[in-house]
């Protein structure tokens, strides 16, 4: 009897996935790399570096990488990638180095407007977190659009937290008061930290003594965003830092308000976060983020801090529903699914 010859192939994994995103902690952009690759099933091969970071990451991706992708379809979920191989699909989350170099430290800013240009030039198919991304890559790249996919972020590993994870995450997280105003974010120039705490120093004397204002998220990475200045002058102001993944949930829940002022967002994923906590929401009339918040939310300029305290002080002393939120919310979660054109083969 000839043995099955099937029994001697070695099936190699269609798809590789750079995966030097695992080096880093888990924020927005590593989340949504996460957690698609953990759906990816058994057919793909993560490939990353074991612990390099910053120019020694940046050459791992240029150089072996590609080899290990050999001739197979290569996925970069994080805007970055091999710049030159072409058998390949690039996340892009945003294009903000190019189009505001002053965000960053001068040299991450000058390496990705040498390498953005180049990366959607050669990659096979680019994928977009929305539309307004979609549009930059058209604008200033030239991309075809019909070469670009958007794929909304989703928030599925979010829901309202009960009211003992709410009571935990406060524990964890040392807030001071049941009664909060949340934003959540890096400490980067480009969230509006500033505004934030100009709408604060407003709005405080209006307000209960127990009503504090959260600002939860990172520091920032210097050699990404340089050097940054966060000046806090007035009272019950807590910065938590870093918040853990099992915290998040009940952080957003316990929230009487979440504002978040963005100057500019490729998705925003905090705002979907907190929209399917059924948090009340404010944020920015700008970039992707109507987009994302539909008519659930309250839109502001974000540039003008005494709008962003008077939209604050009204819904914090207006009686919401947080049933009827809760179902809008999850209306506008649903239209953010994976739109038509998006089914198609990405390859």
């Amino acid at each position: 009897m000839t043995p099955d010859s099937s029994q001697f192939i070695t099936h190699e994994p269609a798809l590789v996935v750079n995966g030097r995103y695992r080096v880093h902690r888990i924020t927005g952009v590593q989340r949504y790399a996460h957690e698609i690759v953990s759906r990816l099933g058994s057919n793909v091969e993560i490939s990353s570096p074991r612990s390099a970071k910053g120019a020694v990451g940046h050459l791992w991706e240029q150089t072996m990488l590609p080899w290990v992708a050999g001739d197979r379809v290569l996925w970069s979920p994080c805007g970055s990638g091999p710049l030159a191989y072409g058998r390949q699909v690039v996340t892009f989350h945003d294009l903000f180095p190019l189009e505001h170099p002053e965000w960053y430290s001068p040299a991450y800013a000058k390496w990705y407007a040498f390498a953005m240009p180049r990366l959607a030039a050669r990659a096979l198919r680019l994928i977009a977190v929305s539309e307004f991304t979609k549009s930059r890559l058209v604008k200033l790249l030239g991309r075809d659009p019909e070469t670009i996919t958007v794929v909304h972020n989703g928030s599925q590993m979010i829901d309202r937290a009960s009211d003992t994870q709410v009571n935990e995450a406060r524990i964890a997280l040392k807030l001071p008061t049941r009664r909060y105003v949340l934003s959540l974010s890096s400490q980067e120039s480009r969230k509006n930290l500033s505004g934030i705490l100009k709408a604060w120093s407003m709005v405080q004397q209006w307000l209960p003594a127990d009503v504090w204002l959260v600002l939860a998220g990172p520091s920032v990475d210097q050699s990404v965003y340089g050097k940054q200045q966060v000046d806090v002058p007035m009272s019950r102001v807590l910065f938590t830092g870093y918040v853990p993944e099992e915290h998040l949930a009940g952080l957003y829940s316990g929230a009487s308000l979440f504002v978040f002022p963005s100057l500019e967002e490729g998705f925003g994923l905090p705002l979907l976060e907190a929209m399917a906590c059924g948090v009340r929401c404010i944020t920015s009339n700008t970039s992707s983020l109507p987009e994302v918040g539909g008519d659930v939310v309250d839109y502001v300029n974000p540039l003008d801090s005494r709008e962003l305290a008077q939209k604050m002080l009204h819904r914090l002393t207006t009686d919401s529903t947080p049933q009827v939120l809760s179902r809008r919310c999850s209306a506008q979660r649903s239209s953010l699914g994976t739109p038509p054109h998006a089914r198609r083969s990405m390859y």
